[in-house]
Parts: structure tokens; sequence; C-alpha cells
């Protein structure tokens, strides 16, 4: 089995590996340390799965997801991430995950979710599971940034994150004009005026750091 750990924190990397190692099945260990490293190894070698850190720089863990989607690349995802499951863990799988873990307890379940999906399977947490089993990250519970298309919640948090109109657009291929009109269904559906609300909802949501 061929992985990619793809983590911006490089003390993150070196505890994954030496978990990944234990594996006997696995005969490769690449590395990258942002997101168009690890987009660059992915597009040009055949993994079996790659393990990937959400908020990394260049492009973030759930932007490489839409890259795989939309390039058809077959490699399987896990997501390993700081982030609470219910803030991504849905939107990480309609974009084509196979498993969801928080850093915070990666390290007893790591082994057990890359021979789940590596099996074909998905993998989340027992604890997450239930959660959706008992419908409390359902429809009627969803917080304002749900309602956002994938597109939508990526603007959002660039802008969360202090970005200019003018970097976001060529971050992601568009124009100023269009991320303007991102910016106004945003302010819309989240029912606010300014970036700085935007800023104070996405620290408070744990969406960005």
């Amino acid at each position: 089995m061929k992985i990619l750990i793809a983590d911006d924190h490089a003390i993150v990397r070196e505890g994954v590996k030496q978990i990944v190692k234990t594996l006997p099945e696995v005969k490769q260990i690449d590395e990258a340390s942002d997101g168009r490293d690890a987009l660059s190894k992915l597009t040009n070698t055949n993994y079996d799965l790659a393990i990937l850190d959400i908020s990394m720089p260049e492009i973030t863990g759930l932007d490489l997801l839409q890259h795989l989607k939309n390039q058809n690349i077959q490699t399987r995802v896990l997501i390993l991430s700081f982030h609470p499951q219910e803030q991504y863990a849905v939107r990480a799988f309609k974009l084509g995950a196979s498993g969801y873990l928080s850093k915070d307890s990666a390290f007893e379940e790591l082994a057990m979710a890359i021979r789940k999906i590596a099996a074909g399977g998905k993998y989340v947490s027992a604890a997450f599971a239930e959660k959706l089993l008992f419908n409390e990250v359902s429809s009627v519970n969803l917080q304002l940034h749900e309602s956002l298309s994938e597109r939508e919640f990526q603007v959002m948090i660039m802008l969360a994150k202090g970005k200019s109109a003018a970097e976001i657009a060529a971050e992601i291929f568009i124009s100023d004009k269009t991320v303007s009109t991102y910016r106004a269904r945003i302010m819309e559906k989240m029912q606010m005026k300014k970036n700085a609300e935007l800023t104070i909802y996405a620290l408070r949501n744990k969406l960005i750091e």
C-alpha cells in the first residue's frame, strides 16, 4: 500500500508516519508539507490512500478533495484535522472523503481507519456516528454556514482569514467580480454585513485557527 501524508506541521507528519509504519501492508510512505505539494504528488503518483489535513497553506484539504473529484483521481482520502468532526466531516464526505478523524483522537484509531478505508469502507469515530444516528447533525440543527454551497463556503473561509477579493480570485481562478458576487450571497445567507463578522463566526465555530 502506498500512502501520502500531507500536513504543514512536521511533528504531526512524523507522528502519523510512526503509526502508519506499524502496518505491514504499507510499502511506501511519502510526505507533503502543503496543499500544492500534495496535489502535485497525488496527480503524478497512484496512491492507495492520502491522509490530509484540512488547514494547509496554498490549497486546503477540502480544496484538494475538490481537485481530486474534478480530475477523477481515485485515491481514497482520510481527513485528519484539529477541527471537530461536526464542523467539517459531512462536507468532506460530500466531496468524496472516505474517512474523517480529529487529531485529538486519531492515534488510537488511525490504524483501524486506514485498514477499513483500504478495504473499501468509510470511517468516522463512534461518537460522531452516534450523533448522526440520533440526528444531532441534521438539517434542523444546521448552523448558518451549512446553508452555503461548497464554493461559497470556500470563499467564506478565505474572507474570514482576511484575504482580499483579488487574492481569492487569483487562488481559485475566478474573477474579482465573481468573488464579489459570492461575498454578497454569503453575507445574505450568513445574515452579516462585514468581513469581521465572518472572522468572529469562523473562530467561534472552529472553522479557522
